[in-house]
């Protein structure tokens, strides 16, 4: 399993029966994958429809049916679709009750930057400042390092802030951190890494959970 696969099965583990969930741009939409006949959780996507379902199989897409990152996309029955405008009054209005984004990096108070990189074309932040401000719960689902091997949870964001509300939990293949008393809080390090990796990889600071 890929590590980004490993990622997006990893956050599925904390989504819950009844709850309406936004899929971001990226590992996020993995997650459609790994949530199986659990129908209590529906998956809501920005540019108009309730009810999404996994990734097509092979020869399978429908052009019509695209997610917000215009990736194929399945419906699930009783799904439902709605215009633009309708899926971000849910958004604005606080019925998305998680929203699982990606990331850039993530400071130490659990902020995210996730839409600007230096030298690259900004082609616009699509629906992560309303997600941010918008859902009930927010989920940062993200690598734990960079392409280069640096750290993605640092102490300070050196790329422009989607919001300055934060993450309320951030998971990633080594790591799953909550989000408490505006710091950083580990509470579980993944199966074939240590705390010791964990430190030594993350420059932003963090306490561990009390026992």
């Amino acid at each position: 399993m890929s590590v980004q696969r490993d990622i997006a099965r990893r956050v599925a583990g904390h989504l819950r029966d009844g709850e309406v969930v936004n899929l971001g741009i990226g590992i996020p939409t993995l997650v459609a994958d790994f949530l199986g006949d659990r129908d209590g959780v529906v998956l809501q996507t920005e540019n108009g429809m309730l009810g999404v379902g996994p990734a097509p199989g092979e020869g399978e897409a429908d052009p019509a049916l695209v997610n917000a990152g215009k990736l194929p996309i399945t419906a699930l029955p009783g799904a439902s679709y709605f215009s633009s405008s309708m899926s971000f009054g849910l958004i604005r209005g606080g019925h998305v009750t998680t929203s699982i984004l990606g990331a850039l990096q993530i400071d130490g108070r659990g902020r995210i930057a996730n839409w600007a990189l230096p030298g690259r074309p900004i082609l616009g932040v699509g629906g992560a400042m309303d997600l941010l401000v918008g859902a009930r719960r927010v989920i940062a689902a993200t690598t734990h390092l960079t392409k280069d091997g640096e750290p993605k949870l640092v102490a300070e964001c050196s790329l422009p802030l989607t919001a300055e509300r934060p993450a309320d939990l951030v998971v990633t293949e080594a790591a799953t951190f909550a989000v408490r008393d505006g710091g950083l809080v580990l509470t579980e390090v993944a199966p074939g890494f240590d705390r010791e990796w964990v430190a030594a990889h993350t420059t932003a600071p963090f306490r561990e959970e009390e026992a």
